[in-house]
């Protein structure tokens, strides 16, 4: 599913790109530069949480690294990983990445919400017990409890993230500033995942600390991150403004 998104995804680029005049190799440059930090920060963050269940004796066989390093991935560690090397490649390459970020933010949501149609048809990343209305069963071999009605937040996840996917493609063409693209993704998909988590009952797989899940530890410094870079950007501003007078 995730290959279907990221192959729906560059299609839209290209066709999008050739109107704004935007080069698709230098997407393709930042894309490949992104997707490498994703794998790093998903993987890291996933032996992170999960250090505690890893047999770490048994890392010298081949067959325990394999399946240690074939599942298990952690999207908020792909996440930040992925914008770090998204920058690192603008940095080292040259490319002008404001443009890339104001025009084909949408694109992050968009792929990341058939991933999560993913999680639904393999069971990971499952809900809690739950005998409403649109409630998932799954079967003997997936990673979800067998058997039990459980409430369908991977699929909830997934609309919430398609909504804003279209949300952030409709604003693109109004938005002039990178930062605030990238604020408002970061900022309603903070807030999406943090409410979410509550109906997620994989606790082991994703750890946590005091009240809260790792990934809402994550949501909430992310969103204190943005309104104290908010709040420094409307001094800066105000501050020119004052000079300007």
């Amino acid at each position: 599913m995730i290959i279907i998104g990221l192959a729906a995804g560059n299609v839209l680029v290209w066709l999008l790109g050739k109107r704004h005049h935007l080069i698709y190799d230098d997407f393709l440059l930042l894309e490949a530069y992104t997707f490498l930090g994703a794998m790093i920060g998903a993987k890291g963050l996933y032996l992170f949480v999960a250090r505690n269940e890893i047999q770490w004796s048994r890392l010298a066989q081949a067959d325990y690294l394999k399946d240690l390093m074939v599942g298990g991935f952690v999207f908020y560690g792909g996440l930040i990983g992925g914008f770090l090397f998204f920058l690192l490649a603008g940095k080292i390459h040259k490319v002008d990445i404001a443009s890339y970020m104001r025009r084909f933010m949408f694109v992050i949501p968009f792929i990341h919400g058939f991933g999560r149609l993913g999680c639904l048809m393999a069971g990971c990343c499952y809900g809690r017990p739950y005998n409403g209305p649109g409630a998932v069963v799954f079967p003997d071999g997936s990673f979800a409890p067998a058997g039990i009605p459980l409430f369908p937040v991977q699929l909830a996840e997934a609309v919430c993230l398609f909504v804003l996917a279209g949300f952030l493609f409709g604003v693109s063409g109004r938005i002039k500033s990178a930062y605030q693209t990238a604020a408002l993704y970061f900022g309603i998909y903070g807030v999406i995942r943090f409410v979410l988590e509550y109906f997620r009952y994989d606790d082991a797989e994703r750890g946590g600390f005091a009240w809260f899940s790792t990934s809402q530890w994550i949501s909430i410094g992310i969103v204190i991150f943005l309104i104290i870079t908010g709040f420094i950007r409307m001094r800066k501003r105000h501050g020119i403004s004052q000079l300007r007078k």
